[in-house]
Formats: C-alpha cells, structure tokens, sequence
C-alpha cells in the first residue's frame, strides 16, 4: 500500500528536529509521498531541501492569508522563483480565513491575485478555508479554476457545501477531522464525494486523527484517516489508498 498525504507541513519548525524520523515512520506506515506546503522562507528552504532529496516528496508555496499584508512585489518575486523548481507542483496554501485579524478586504484581493499567478503559471491551487466559505466559494466560481485544478484542503464543509466545490473542478482532501466525533457534517462531505476526487492529508502538526488527539500530527497519521475513510465507504484500505494516490498525482500534475 501507497499513502499520498496531499498536505504537510514537516518543512515547519515543529519537525526540525525529528525530520529522518518523521520520514522512517511515514513509511512504516505506508505513507509515501507527501505534499510540503511552505509559508515562509525558512520553510521554504526545508521543503526545497527535502524535496531535492526524497524523489516521493513535493512542494507547494503561497502566501496564507494569515499572511496577506506581506504580499508585495518582493513576496511575488520569490514566490515565481519558487514555483519555477520542477517539483514544486502547487500554489498554495492561499484563501480567506475570517478567523483571523487580517482585513477580509486584502485576505481577498491577495487570493484574487494568487489565482491570477496559478492561471499565469499553469499550476494547481491549494486552497484554506476558514470560516469563510461562501466567500471562498464565490471568489473560485468567478475564477474560472477547472481550467487549471485544485485542492479544498482539510475541507471543512457540509455534503451541499462539498458538491459545490466539486461543481467547480475541485477536489477534496480530507484531514483527521473527519474522524472527529463531532464532525458529522464533514463526514457526509466525504461520503458524496465521488472517489475520483477524494484525498487524504495531515496538515501535521495540527488536526491530528482519533484516537490520537492532544498527540502532534505527522505524516505517518495519514493511514488512520485512510482507514476510516475506507470504512466509511466500504473499501479495503489498499484500494482507497491507490485512488487518493492517483488523485493527488494528477491534481498536481506529478507523472506529466
């Protein structure tokens, strides 16, 4: 069995010391490949690192929208010198997150313009959405996204919610939240969504899956929220593990 865990942040901090380790369990795990998502140039730097060594792991870089007010000239610079490396295969993670104290107003103009670069670069978008999804949602619908692909990263939405988004050409990775006892409305999302555009990830260190919460997220964990998935729709674990890897290899365009 192959896991492809389509959203990881083991290039942060948190991993810096642990790093081999990480990657040793992963794969004891089934865990394969993986999805570095990079916020910074420090994190950047480790995903370039890592994904020059290990063939199996790539590289994803946008601005989060945590981040919005340090979008400028300089921040794109390095953001199109990043997304020119053959195996940074995404931009992102890029969105709105109304949760935080940035400006809904420039968090929008910042993923409006981080959608224009994709469509410039031909590259897939990863998408965060935090307490903003119909903003979110609008903003895709107007962006003419199925042209060049992209990911709903631990997507957080009900089963309506979730067949819109796939209306658009998206698709939809689900982290261990779905294996929450209180995520009812996002495990209906991953029961309709059709197997073809369903994923699996981390975002380790957060959002660890049962029974392992209050325990620091890692990329090995992907086999446990596989695993529900699988149960939930009546799969072996193996199958749905070759359907979520080939998923994530064409979204991000990996055997092109």
């Amino acid at each position: 069995m192959e896991i492809f865990d389509s959203h990881t942040h083991i290039n942060g901090p948190e991993f810096k010391d642990d790093l081999f380790d990480v990657i040793v369990r992963a794969k004891a795990l089934d865990v394969t490949s993986m999805l570095l998502v990079s916020y910074d140039r420090l994190s950047t730097e480790q995903m370039l690192a890592l994904i020059t060594k290990y063939p199996t792991l790539y590289g994803a870089l946008g601005c989060h929208p945590e981040s919005a007010s340090s979008y400028d000239q300089e921040f794109e610079r390095f953001l199109r010198q990043t997304l020119a490396h053959p195996k940074v295969k995404a931009l992102g993670e890029v969105g709105l997150d109304y949760h935080c104290e940035v400006s809904k107003k420039l968090q929008r103009q910042v993923f409006e313009k981080q959608i224009a670069l994709a469509h410039e670069l031909n590259l897939p978008l990863v998408i965060h959405d935090r307490d903003a999804i119909a903003d979110c949602y609008a903003i895709l619908k107007g962006a003419d996204i199925q042209k060049i692909g992209g990911i709903m990263h631990s997507f957080n939405g009900d089963a309506t919610w979730a067949e819109r988004f796939l209306e658009l050409g998206m698709e939809l990775s689900f982290s261990g939240v779905v294996t929450f006892g209180n995520a009812k409305e996002v495990k209906e999302a991953a029961l309709v969504t059709p197997l073809e555009h369903l994923l699996v990830e981390t975002d380790a260190p957060y959002l660890t899956p049962q029974p392992f919460r209050g325990m620091i997220n890692e990329p090995a964990m992907t086999r446990y929220t596989l695993e529900f998935l699988a149960k939930q729709r009546g799969l072996e674990p193996t199958k749905l593990a070759q359907i979520t890897k080939q998923n994530a290899e064409r979204v991000l365009k990996i055997n092109d």
